[in-house]
This record gives structure tokens, sequence and C-alpha cells, in this order.
């Protein structure tokens, strides 16, 4: 399966992007995390030919002008990724949280049907899989208590981005988080 690989440089370190013949984003990783992109694309696509190309302009600029503060320019983007159905649902849910707002790995549990809270662990590993950074906003997804949790680029992001996106507060301006409902539910 071919597949094209684009470096992309943002304030938070050098990305990875995989894209399709089609100019859809299979895959966004930070470059530290090459690895991962690697064996994430393995796992999802079996053997993959990766052509190294400049990134499609579209996906380029759309990054360029999220970073400058346009936070909605994401939107536009086209993903498409192999995961398990409940992957999917997740990630498809994750788009939909609007930027500036956080939700809970519980709330979000709820909303995609599940009563059981336990379900908020599966709806983490979920999260922890997906492999387009960014795009897929799994870092609008915080613990109940507010804590950050894990975040498969590093905590370090995470913050810089709800910060970027003014979900949370700065550390110089410290206060909760902001949560929302995630629209269509």
């Amino acid at each position: 399966m071919k597949r094209f690989l684009s470096p992309l440089d943002s304030p938070l370190g050098a990305m990875l992007l995989a894209t399709d013949a089609q100019q859809v984003v299979r895959a966004l990783e930070f470059a530290d995390h090459k690895a991962r992109l690697h064996r994430g694309l393995r796992e999802h696509y079996g053997e993959v030919e990766l052509s190294e190309i400049p990134a499609p302009a579209g996906i380029a600029d759309a990054l360029a002008r999220y970073f400058e503060g346009e936070l909605e320019a994401l939107d536009a983007i086209r993903t498409a990724t192999a995961g398990s159905e409940l992957q999917q649902r997740g990630w498809a849910a994750l788009r939909r949280i609007p930027a500036g707002t956080t939700t809970t790995y519980g709330t979000l549990a709820r909303e995609l049907g599940f009563d059981d809270p336990r379900a908020a662990i599966d709806i983490g590993a979920a999260n922890g899989a997906n492999p387009i950074a960014l795009v897929v906003p799994c870092h609008r997804v915080i613990a109940s208590n507010g804590d950050l949790k894990g975040y498969a680029w590093g905590l370090h992001r995470k913050r810089w981005l709800l910060e970027h996106e003014n979900a949370i507060a700065s550390r110089e301006a410290a206060s909760g988080p902001r949560t929302a409902t995630l629209p269509g539910f």
C-alpha cells in the first residue's frame, strides 16, 4: 500500500504527516515518535511503501493557521484511519469537541453510549491509540478531576495545545479547565 510521508515544522517540534494519494491524512505524529508512526501504519494497513514528498499545501496551510490562532482551521482536514469499531467511534467523537473546550474520559464514554463507569478506561485506551495528532484532538480529553492525564506525544505538548486553545489557563494564571458536552449528543 502506497502512502506519502511529509515533514512539517510546528511550535511543538518537527512532525511527520502520512497521507494517501487523495491527500487524506492517515497519520500525523511528532518526529520524536517516528517508530510509533511506522508501527501504527503497519498495524492498520499491513505492508506500507512510504515515499517522501512535500506536505500537501492545503494540509500544511491549515496546520500553520491553527498554530497562528485560527483554531477551527483543522476542521477542514480530511482524515481516514483504520482501527477497531470503538476506536473509530471514539476518534469521530473527538473531532466534534470544539476547540477551546475539554471533555472528560467518562463524559465521552457516556456520550458514546457506555453506562459502565469503567468504560472511561477503554475510551482512554482508544485515545492513546489515536494516530492523528492535533487534527483528531485527543488532547481535549482530560480526567474528571481536571488533571491532564496521558497524552501519547507528551503531557508538555497536551498542556501547550490546551493553553493555545484557551481551554485551560496558562500556568501563570492557573484556574480550572472549561468543559463542554460534545455537539450532536
